[in-house]
């Protein structure tokens, strides 16, 4: 392997500042290609087929919600969130394992990486990324926004990633709950990733720190995809993980801002991210050309992916390791990616869900008023493999469709938004991308052929042509018809095969959204308590 030169796009603003040192190497801001040579040397992972790294992340193949927190200091008090998932550790055992891990890091290996979080310069967030893999520095450059080379050298993070697997916290000494810790601290600007080699910690660390602090300077943090059309007709896609943001994003005939997370200020909406995060089980070279050809090139990281270990050809279809299979790549990997990664207002805001009922509609038109109640539901199933522990869909309520990375009370994102829809006059639509014709088990997932349709529908105003049927329950319009979906799917109580079960299922969902609102009924407005389902008038 040539000699790489270590220091050749360092930062004046050293390692120091943080008080990190260590007698080994640090390497600053390498080019893809010296990372690719310095992971594979080190034993990382293998070039794939089409010349993707292919790597394994271990035990953990998803995030590890329970083992985040945010440390408890006079900064956050009074603002974050504090709930089940929004967990507080004292300032003491951060200080604690940050001293371990700067004696750990004084005899590893260091990769640099300076980029941004954020495409808008007034908005935009100078960060560091400093890992103990090689491969984690090349994530952190398809995902992060990299600067021009005089900035980069001048670069002052204004927060840093310390991505350390294995330090081993112990939760003993270490006030956490188990060996990984993921910790949040406002006040000395760090993350700190330990005992987690998944790679999604740290983009999602960062979408959690850039969710507290821009809602305050009063612009909206939105866990979405986005893209535009030729019209210059902007949509946002919201959901969780697996229920398509990237995939339904992705169209061929719309230009992609970003497949994840943004923000929406004055002048439009922008990417916080350089690169897309996409799932890729299951994926096909038919359904999704643009992005299974990513995990064909030089410069995706790929993540717990199966492959031959003679002809190093992907199986996309194998969960042997995991069914939240991944792939990390470039934006500009998307033939019709937006360079500037920026669009104007939207035009349509689309709320995904993955209904493991398999009773809601394919698609349906939301007032305003119910717009808000879905977005604060955040109704969804948690996709096998996005976190530890999930094996099967499991019926969930995350709160904004992006829970975990909600470090403010939901009602600032939901006013936020509310303002937002109503100054731009913005269409709002509920997209199930789940099950149809049954429960888990029996039905199956929606065709995304079918999806797509509807969705292009939707953009394209061809639905506000056709009839809507009210749903008595839900309140939201159905469309009665739509050009190259069967009219049927459209109702679904249609394929169930028993309809006693579907309506018994219905009542069921519909009781757990009023259930789930309950926590937020003291912080909405008459108008959006009036958007809830009425359960009391479920009927045939």
């Amino acid at each position: 392997m040539k000699k790489i030169n270590a220091s050749a796009y360092a930062s004046k603003y050293g390692l120091d500042k943080i008080g990190i040192k260590t007698n080994k190497t640090v390497y600053w801001n390498l080019t893809t290609e010296e990372l690719y040579e310095m992971a594979l040397a080190k034993g990382e992972g293998n070039i794939t087929y089409g010349g993707a790294f292919c790597t394994e992340t271990g035990k953990l193949t998803g995030r590890a919600p329970n083992d985040r927190f945010f440390v408890k200091t006079p900064e956050v008090e009074g603002k974050l969130w504090w709930n089940k998932g929004n967990k507080g550790i004292e300032e003491k055992y951060f200080d604690i394992l940050f001293e371990k891990a700067k004696k750990y890091m004084e005899n590893i290996d260091l990769f640099v990486r300076d980029a941004y979080v954020g495409s808008a310069e007034a908005s935009r967030m100078p960060i560091r990324v400093i890992s103990e893999y090689a491969w984690h520095n090349i994530f952190a450059r398809n995902m992060f926004i990299q600067p021009t080379p005089e900035e980069r050298q001048n670069i002052v993070p204004e927060f840093t990633v310390v991505f350390l697997p294995n330090l081993k916290a112990d939760p003993k000494t270490d006030g956490t709950e188990s060996e990984t810790a993921i910790l949040i601290n406002f006040n000395k600007k760090i993350v700190l990733i330990a005992g987690s080699a998944y790679a999604g910690e740290s983009k999602k660390a960062m979408f959690t720190v850039m969710n507290y602090m821009l809602p305050q300077r009063g612009i909206m943090t939105m866990h979405c995809s986005a893209n535009v059309g030729k019209n210059n007709d902007s949509a946002l896609f919201f959901g969780l993980s697996g229920t398509g943001k990237t995939t339904l994003s992705a169209d061929v005939n719309r230009g992609l801002i970003g497949d994840d997370e943004h923000g929406w200020d004055d002048d439009g909406i922008f990417n916080f991210e350089g690169g897309c995060y996409a799932k890729v089980i299951k994926l096909s070279a038919e359904a999704e050309p643009q992005i299974y050809a990513t995990t064909h090139r030089f410069g995706t990281i790929l993540e717990n992916v199966v492959f031959d270990e003679n002809t190093r050809i992907l199986d996309l279809d194998s969960a042997a390791l995991t069914e939240n299979t991944r792939a990390s790549y470039p934006l500009t990997f998307i033939d019709n990616a937006v360079p500037s990664e920026r669009g104007p207002h939207p035009k349509n805001i689309i709320f995904l869900t993955y209904d493991a009922f398999g009773v809601l509609p394919p698609i349906s038109k939301l007032s305003k008023e119910q717009a808000m109640y879905h977005f604060i539901s955040g109704y969804t199933a948690k996709v096998a493999g996005t976190e530890k522990g999930v094996k099967e869909p499991q019926t969930t309520f995350s709160t904004c469709f992006g829970g975990p990375f909600m470090a403010l009370h939901p009602s600032k994102y939901a006013e936020l938004l509310k303002e937002k829809i109503e100054k731009h006059n913005a269409n709002c639509w509920l997209v199930n991308t789940g099950l149809v014709g049954g429960p888990y088990g029996i039905g199956k997932r929606i065709s995304i052929k079918y999806t797509r349709t509807l969705l292009n529908a939707a953009l394209d105003g061809k639905l506000e042509k056709v009839n809507f049927i009210k749903d008595t329950v839900f309140g939201f319009e159905i469309p009665c018809e739509c050009e190259g979906v069967p009219s049927e799917i459209l109702q679904p109580a249609n394929i169930w095969p028993n309809k006693d079960e579907y309506y018994k299922k219905y009542q069921e969902l519909a009781a757990a959204f009023v259930k789930n609102f309950e926590k937020f009924k003291d912080g909405c407005s008459q108008e959006i308590l009036s958007a809830a389902p009425k359960v009391a008038e479920l009927i045939k």
